[in-house]
Formats: C-alpha cells, structure tokens, sequence
C-alpha cells in the first residue's frame, strides 16, 4: 500500500500529536508502555520503540493477545497504551476488552488508530464506523474523540492520569488547529462550546467539529447563528451541555460513525429523557461502499454544507412544531 501525501501545511495529522505527547508523558512516568500488533508505524510509534524497547511490546497480528497482555501490564503497576487500527482492536478483542478491561476496571489505555472511514479505498474491513457504539455499552470506559492536534494532547495527558479504562479515537484524516481562547483546558466528560449561537446547537467530535464550525461561518452569512459544541467525550458525557442545547430546540449532531449507538444515539438519549425537541443525527447509516474517505464524507452530508442544510431542516422543523 502506497503512502498516503502529506498534508498542506495547515492541517494536521493527529497521530503526530499522540506519538510525541505520549513521548513526553513517558519521559515523565516510567509506568507507561506500549503494546501494539505489528502497528508501530501506523501508530507513529516508531520514536518511542527507538528510545525505549524495553518498554515496547509487538504481539504481532494477535489483538485478542494485545488487549490480554495490556491487562496483565495493567495489574502489574504499568501504564499500557494498547495501539492499533480502532477497527481490528474493537472488533477482534471485544471480549478481551469486555472482561480483562472493562469489568476489572484495569488502568489499560486502549488507542483506536485511523478510525472512522480514514482508510477510505480498504473498504468496510477497515472502516471502524462502530466502535464507540461498541465501547459505550460497557462500564468504566472513558471513551474521547479529540478534534484536532491540541485536544489529541491534552487526551492523552488526560489518559495517562486517569486511574482506569481509556479509549482515544485517534484519526489519520488532517484537521486544522481549531480556534481556541488563551488558558484553553480539557478534561474528561466535558463538552467545549467553541461558538456561541442562540438558533440551532451543532454538537459534533473527532474530525467534524472543524466542518461544524464552517458550517456555522455559512450559516451566519445568512443570519442564522449556530452553537458549535465539542463532545469529545461521549462516556463519561456532559448532560449538563446537552439539556443546555435542548433549550434551543433545535439540535444537528455530526460523527464520522454509524447513526446507530455513538454521539447522536447519546445525545437523543439525554434529549429523549430530559427535554425532547427536534434533532437531525448526521452519520453513516451502515456499511460504507468502497471510496476515498472525501468521497464518503461528502456522499453521506458529512461537509459544511451538508451540516449546514441538516440545521436548516432542523430548525424548520422546530419552528414548524
């Protein structure tokens, strides 16, 4: 397989921001480790095996073997950062994630690698639009989807410290740095408002937060005035954001995942129990067909102007009510 271009200049690769995060957080600790199958250079792992091989474990291609053996790490005093493409650690080593992370409440650090539709041309194989539909229906998961190299950093400091499970869904698609004030923080289970806007909220993660804040841009040309609210934490998720979005009554969700069981299934949740209103769920509704990620992205409403007409409808329909 080919290596994918490099990025323009003003967008960035995510995992860049992991590896070399994760590089400084083990200077600091020498707990963490990293257990990966055969996945070093797809995790950008390549700086961290160099400085620290007694600290890298390789399973191979064995990811029931690698959630196991990070378990094992985990009961023994270390910090294991269990890497590799989110679609085989997710659906190979579910059980092992299920039992030997979940339930014991283990402090493994499980990173989900190129998720989403990144791998684009490998087809639905390689797509992982379920994991955090999976991940959610289990107990003590922190579960976070950064937006942008800044938050990538923050997460995984955040994870580092955090006493118990982790899943960092890391993309391979560029963002951009999003536009955030001095003395920016993060923490787990809370939403960032990025945008204020009192006609339609947009909450979204991961890779859309950027479009949703485009869309906005467009909306506001034609007077409409959108909330943009980052969910990069959907377990544990802040309901306290959500209701404050339910409010306005109009709530557009955006996920590079299935509809099914991820950010728009949590947030109709919390709308559904707290304070029902109308909502639009923006995703993938299964199976992807063969293409580049743009092409599925843009096939499926997944752009600025797909979120900007999903607000519309949105807001059409709450007005109509």
């Amino acid at each position: 397989m080919s290596a994918a271009p490099a990025p323009p200049s003003d967008l960035f690769d995510c995992r860049d921001a992991f590896a070399a995060t994760l590089d400084q957080a083990a200077e600091r600790d020498s707990r963490i480790v990293i257990v990966v199958n055969d996945s070093l250079g797809s995790s950008k792992l390549m700086s961290f095996r160099k400085r620290w091989p007694e600290r890298t474990i390789n399973v191979g291609i064995a990811e029931q073997n690698m959630v196991g053996v990070g378990s094992g790490l985990a009961n023994g005093g270390k910090i294991p950062f269990v890497s590799a493409a989110s679609c085989f650690l997710t659906a190979r080593a579910m059980e092992q994630i299920k039992a030997d992370v979940a339930y014991s409440n283990a402090n493994v650090k499980l990173v989900g690698q190129s998720a989403g539709v990144a791998y684009g041309e490998l087809g639905p194989t390689h797509h992982s639009i379920e994991d955090m539909a999976w991940l959610r229906l289990l107990p003590n998961i922190a579960i976070i989807a950064p937006s942008d190299p800044w938050e990538t950093a923050r997460a995984v400091e955040a994870a580092a410290a955090h006493e118990g499970p982790v899943f960092l869904r890391i993309s391979r698609m560029p963002v951009p740095r999003l536009p955030r004030p001095d003395g920016a923080t993060f923490a787990i289970g809370k939403a960032e408002t990025l945008r204020q806007g009192g006609d339609v909220v947009v909450i979204a993660n991961g890779v859309m937060v950027a479009r949703a804040l485009d869309a906005a841009a467009g909306l506001a040309a034609d007077g409409i005035e959108a909330r943009i609210v980052n969910m990069a934490s959907i377990a544990p998720l802040d309901e306290e954001a959500i209701r404050s979005a339910a409010e306005v009554g109009a709530i557009v969700t955006a996920e590079e995942h299935s509809i099914r069981g991820g950010l728009g299934g949590a947030v109709a949740e919390v709308v559904a129990t707290h304070r029902p209103c109308a909502m639009r769920i923006l995703g993938f509704p299964g199976f992807m067909p063969t293409g580049s990620a743009e092409f599925l992205l843009e096939k499926f409403g997944l752009t600025p102007a797909g979120l900007a007409r999903a607000a519309r409808d949105v807001i059409a329909a709450r007005d109509a009510r």
